[in-house]
C-alpha cells in the first residue's frame, strides 16, 4: 500500500511540475487588456488621458475622470509624440529581471524530470530490483522463526537424512571431526526426480543446523549481460564468508552448471563465466572454511564434470521415489492436523500409490480434503482417499460426458481385454480396478498394482506386460470384428517397451547382449548429433526384432482371450451394467462366474460371441 501511494505521489509531482513549466513559459507573453489600442488612442485624441505608464508590452494609465485602464503596447513610433502633444504625463518601467536561479531551474527541471522518470520505469521493469546493485547476489537468508522445518517433518528419505545429518553435526560440533583430522564435504548435491523432496531436505537442514542459511536459484545468476553472473557469485560468497559457518543452498543448479562448450550453437558465455567463477570460489586458491554448499537438480547427467569432482560437490545423495514404507510415512506426515476417519488405512493407500513422489502424496491428501469438504462430510474417509489417488493419476471423473451404447460396449470390451490378461498373468501385479467411466482424457482404464515394490523386471514379466498392453486391441478385433483409435496409447507404450528390450536391455537373441543408442544423452549437449549410433543393417534388425516381439505378444494375447472367451464376455457385460468393478468383484467373476451381492442371475448375460459383433 505504501508503494502504491509513493508511486501516485511521484506521478502527481510530475504532472504539477509540467503544468508549472507550461504556465511559466507562457506567462508574460500575453498581457491582460481592458480596452483596445484604438479606444486608447481615441481617449488621447479627446484629451481624456491624464497619465500613462509604458512597460515592455503593455500600457497602463489614468483617465481624467479617475478611471484606470490597460492596453497592449504595439510598435507605434508616433505614440510618444502624440502623447506629448496632448500634454499627457508619461512614465516608463524597466522589464522585471528574472533571478539567475530561476533561469537555471527552468532549464534543468525538464532534464531532471526525464531522468527521474527513466529511473522509475527501469526499476519497475526489473521487478522492483535494485538498479544500482545490478551485480549483487539475490540470495535470501532463511528466517528460522518462520515455518521452521526439521528432519521430523521429512519422511521417506531416511538415507538422505542420515547423510545430511553429518553436515548438521559438523556445524554443531566441529571439534569432534577436527580432532580426527576429518574434513566435512564442501558440497552436497541432491539429485532425483521432481517432487521427491530435495528442497524440503535443504529446508530441514536449515532448521536443524542453527547457522545462517542462504538460498538462491541457479537462474538468479544468469543475466543477459556477460559478467553479471560471475559478479553475483563473488558477492554470494562474500556474504557467506562474513556469516561463516553457514550453508548456501542453490536450487536447480543445472541452470548454471551445465557442461561447458556443449550444444549445437557452441557455449553460452555468460553461463560459462558464471560456472567458472563458482568453480573457483568452491575450490580455488581462496579459503572458504565453514561454508557448505548444498545444491539440488533433476538432471545430474548434464552437469559439468569439474563441478562434481572431489573438493566441490564431493558428496552426491540420491533422493529417489519412496518405497511403500516411505509412502506410508509421508502420508502420515501430511495427514497430521486433518480429521481422518477410522476406516482410513494408510498402508493400503501406500500400496496403491506405487511410483508416487512426496509431492504427489501431499497432493493426494489435499485432494481428499477438498473432496470431503465438497461432500460436506466432517472427516476424511477411505472413499475420499481412493478417489483422490485416482484424481491425481488420471484426473477427475467425467460422469456428465455422453457416451453412446456402441462406444460404451467398445470401451467395456477393450478394458476387459486388459483386465482378463492381467488376471491371468497375476504373478507380479494384481488388477485393482477397471472402469468405463471417463476420467481425464481416458474413456476408461484398468488399474494394476504390483504385489510389492521392485527395482528390476525380468524378460518374462515384460513379455506378460506387452500382452496386457495389447489385450484391449485384441479384444476389439476378436469380439467386435473391428479396431478403434482407443488403443493408440497402449500401442505407443508397448512399442517403447519392446524397443527398450531390444536396444537397452539386451533381450534379443539376434543382437545379443549389446546396447544401441544412448537415450540419456540429449541433442542440446552436443554429444549425439554428429555420431552414427549404429549401421543401417543393425537398424533394420532392431526394427525386425521390435516387430517380432509385438507380433508374438499380440498372438499370445489373442490365444489367451480365445481360450477364456466366456470370462471375457462375462466381465465385459457385467462392466457395462456396473460401470466399475474392483479387484474383489473381478476375482468373484473369475472363480464363481457371478457377483455375490447379485447372485448367479448374472450368468445370463453370457451370449454367443457371434452375436456381439
Amino acid at each position: 500500500m505504501f508503494k502504491f501511494f509513493k508511486n501516485v505521489a511521484f506521478y502527481l509531482l510530475i504532472v504539477i511540475a509540467a503544468i508549472w513549466a507550461m504556465d511559466h513559459y507562457s506567462a508574460g507573453n500575453t498581457a491582460k487588456t481592458d480596452i483596445s489600442y484604438t479606444a486608447f488612442m481615441k481617449h488621447v485624441q479627446q484629451d481624456e488621458v491624464r497619465s500613462v505608464t509604458i512597460s515592455e508590452n503593455s500600457i497602463t494609465g489614468l483617465l481624467k475622470d479617475g478611471k484606470t485602464f490597460t492596453t497592449v503596447a504595439p510598435n507605434d513610433s508616433t505614440l510618444i509624440s502624440t502623447l506629448r502633444s496632448r500634454d499627457v504625463e508619461i512614465k516608463a518601467e524597466l522589464p522585471p529581471q528574472t533571478p539567475w536561479w530561476a533561469t537555471l531551474l527552468s532549464t534543468l527541471l525538464p532534464m531532471v524530470l526525464i531522468v527521474g522518470l527513466w529511473f522509475v520505469l527501469m526499476n519497475q521493469s526489473s521487478g522492483g530490483s535494485r538498479m544500482m546493485n545490478f551485480g549483487k547476489s539475490n540470495a535470501r537468508r532463511y528466517d528460522e522463526s518462520k515455518n521452521k522445518i526439521t528432519f521430523k517433518d521429512v519422511a521417506g528419505a531416511d538415507e538422505a537424512k542420515q547423510e545430511l545429518q553429518e553436515v548438521v553435526e559438523f556445524l554443531k560440533h566441529p571439534q569432534r571431526y577436527n580432532a580426527l583430522g576429518a574434513k566435512i564435504p564442501k558440497g552436497v548435491l541432491l539429485y532425483g526426480p521432481p517432487g521427491t523432496g530435495k528442497t524440503l531436505l535443504a529446508r530441514a537442514v536449515a532448521g536443524e543446523a542453527g547457522v545462517p542459511f542462504f538460498t538462491i536459484s541457479g537462474s538468479d545468476f544468469v543475466e543477459m549481460f556477460v559478467g553479471v553472473g560471475a559478479s553475483r557469485v563473488r558477492d554470494l560468497f562474500d556474504q557467506a564468508k562474513k556469516n561463516a559457518p553457514c550453508i548456501v543452498f542453490i536450487d536447480e543448479i543445472d541452470a548454471v552448471g551445465r557442461q561447458r562448450g556443449a550444444g549445437v550453437g557452441g557455449g553460452h558465455d555468460e553461463r560459462e563465466q558464471t560456472l567458472n567463477q563458482l568453480l573457483v570460489e568452491m575450490d580455488g586458491f581462496g579459503i572458504n572454511e565453514g561454508i557448505i554448499m548444498i545444491a539440488a537438480t533433476n538432471r545430474p547427467d548434464i552437469l559439468d564434470h569439474a563441478l562434481l569432482r572431489p573438493g566441490r560437490f564431493d558428496r552426491q545423495i540420491v533422493v529417489d521415489r519412496p518405497d511403500m514404507r516411505g509412502r506410508e510415512a509421508i502420508l502420515n506426515v501430511h495427514a497430521k492436523g486433518k480429521p481422518m476417519a477410522p476406516d482410513v488405512d494408510m498402508t493400503t493407500i501406500a500400496k496403491q500409490t506405487t511410483g508416487f513422489t512426496g509431492a504427489d502424496l501431499a497432493n493426494l491428501v489435499n485432494e481428499a480434503a477438498l473432496l470431503t469438504a465438497r461432500r460436506n462430510v466432517p472427516m476424511i474417509d477411505m472413499k475420499a482417499m481412493n478417489e483422490a489417488a485416482e484424481r491425481v493419476v488420471m484426473g477427475p471423473e467425467r460422469r456428465s460426458h455422453l457416451v453412446s451404447e456402441p462406444e460404451k460396449k467398445l470401451t467395456a470390451y477393450h478394458e476387459t481385454g486388459h483386465t482378463l490378461i492381467g488376471l491371468l498373468h497375476n504373478d507380479v501385479s494384481v488388477v485393482h480396478k477397471v472402469t468405463i467411466i471417463p476420467r481425464g482424457r481416458a474413456g476408461g482404464y484398468t488399474m494394476s498394482l504390483p504385489k510389492e515394490d521392485r527395482n528390476y523386471q525380468t524378460k518374462s514379466e515384460m513379455l506378460d506386460e506387452l500382452q496386457m498392453l495389447l489385450g484391449g486391441r485384441v479384444a476389439e478385433a476378436i469380439v467386435l470384428k473391428d479396431i478403434s483409435s482407443g488403443a493408440s496409447s497402449d500401442l505407443q507404450r508397448a512399442t517403447e517397451l519392446a524397443r527398450k528390450m531390444v536396444c537397452q536391455y539386451g533381450m534379443s537373441d539376434r543382437l545379443g547382449s549389446m546396447t544401441f543408442g544412448h537415450p540419456e544423452e540429449e541433442v542440446f549437449l552436443g554429444r549425439d548429433i554428429a555420431r552414427e549410433k549404429y549401421s543401417n543393417e543393425v537398424a533394420a534388425v532392431i526394427d525386425e526384432e521390435v516387430r517380432r516381439l509385438m507380433d508374438e505378444a499380440y498372438k499370445g494375447a489373442e490365444k489367451l482371450l480365445q481360450e477364456n472367451m466366456d470370462k471375457l464376455v462375462l466381465i465385459a457385460e457385467t462392466l457395462m451394467q456396473k460401470e466399475t468393478l474392483d479387484g474383489r468383484q473381478l476375482q468373484e467373476l473369475m472363480s464363481q462366474g457371478y457377483l455375490t451381492e447379485d447372485g448367479p442371475a448374472l450368468q445370463a448375460v453370457e451370449q454367443p460371441v457371434g452375436e456381439l459383433g
